[in-house]
């Protein structure tokens, strides 16, 4: 493909769907919250950890909250990139952090459904690749890619960053890979896949300076955030670990969602376990479809390890779906297949599916909403 095929032009029809998506998603959220008379600025923009963000591009690290069980809360858990963006933001404009990070999530999902629709042009052509933006966009809790949160601006890094890789664009890969590393924890499956786009690379016979330049800049975000943490805690290499420990976050193998799914299943809750397992089933299955459809091994490692990280991680279980908001690859074989299907067909399913992630959306954040 063409570089002059990731113009505007091109990307145009993505990006119109995915925008009407996220319209449609606020509007509905708008009209809820005037029936139950809730402010849709403050639920996208100062709960949560919207708060965190913005109190970190305020006032920097070092806040903290000790919990009655002892547990420490510390804002060191939260990657420096999007306070960052809102303090850029804010300094010139006089927004708030809050909505500093509203503007940056706008421009993030443009920027994530354009790198979506360029991965999948690329792959499947350029129909798929408009619905893989569409379907992105209206995820059960696609409300979140238009919040004061990180998922939206890590999704467009590694969307991009899995482009350049797939081009075999090193510098531009590695470093997107290393900002990726500087918004969220899993950017580490941003390094993996461009470390192994690389690694394949080279074995048919790719040599140059660029290429290891590249794996050398991808994991440099991550590991500088990771060891300025230590330094600061005092607790060198495991002070992050640490800090997410506070928190109660960790990697366990999945034993402890697992014993949270079986206690609703021993319970009243039972219907909800029941709906928690078909939806470990589902992602499960998306992936296998993923290896079916032979995707390129940088999507496969990348997925896998934002999957892994997500349903393995032993954290708040209220926030998995929306820390799968990243694996992107999952949609590919949907959008290959809607693709093939008569445009008025396709269109009625995504838009119905559209309209139901909407309403979801509306209801998550005006009840127990994201962690």
């Amino acid at each position: 493909m063409p570089v002059e095929d990731l113009g505007f032009r091109r990307a145009a029809p993505a990006l119109a769907v995915f925008a009407a998506v996220r319209l449609l998603g606020l509007a509905v959220l708008a009209a809820w919250g005037a029936a139950v008379d809730s402010s849709p600025h403050t639920l996208l923009s100062a709960r949560w950890d919207s708060l965190w963000y913005a109190r970190i591009a305020a006032e920097g690290y070092g806040y903290e909250v000790v919990l009655p069980n002892g547990d420490v809360h510390s804002n060191l858990a939260f990657f420096p990139l999007l306070p960052w963006l809102e303090r850029l933001v804010a300094a010139p404009t006089g927004l708030s952090y809050g909505s500093a990070g509203l503007v940056v999530s706008v421009v993030a999902g443009l920027g994530a459904a354009w790198g979506i629709f360029a991965v999948a042009d690329l792959l499947y052509g350029r129909q798929a690749g408009v619905f893989a933006a569409g379907a992105w966009a209206a995820l059960p809790v696609g409300i979140v890619q238009s919040m004061a949160y990180s998922e939206s601006l890590f999704t467009a890094l590694a969307a991009w960053a899995l482009y350049g890789a797939l081009r075999g664009r090193w510098l531009t890969a590695g470093l997107l890979a290393a900002a990726a590393g500087l918004t969220r924890p899993v950017g580490a499956a941003v390094v993996a896949a461009v470390w192994v786009a690389a690694v394949l690379a080279h074995r048919r016979g790719e040599r140059s300076w660029r290429m290891a330049a590249g794996m050398l800049l991808a994991p440099a975000g991550a590991a500088a955030y990771v060891l300025w943490v230590g330094a600061r805690t005092g607790d060198g290499l495991l002070g992050y670990l640490d800090v997410q420990g506070g928190w109660g976050n960790g990697f366990d193998g999945g034993w402890a969602f697992a014993r949270f799914i079986g206690a609703k299943l021993a319970s009243s809750a039972f219907p909800a376990g029941v709906g928690l397992i078909a939806g470990v089933v589902l992602v499960l299955w998306l992936y296998a479809l993923c290896v079916r459809q032979r995707q390129p091994a940088a999507l496969l490692v990348y997925c896998g390890i934002v999957v892994a990280l997500a349903l393995c991680a032993s954290g708040y279980f209220g926030s998995k779906p929306r820390l799968l908001l990243p694996a992107f690859p999952l949609l590919l074989p949907a959008a290959v297949a809607l693709a093939r299907w008569r445009t008025g067909r396709a269109v009625a399913v995504l838009s119905a599916v559209a309209l139901a992630s909407a309403a979801y959306g509306a209801f998550w954040l005006n009840g127990s909403g994201p962690p």
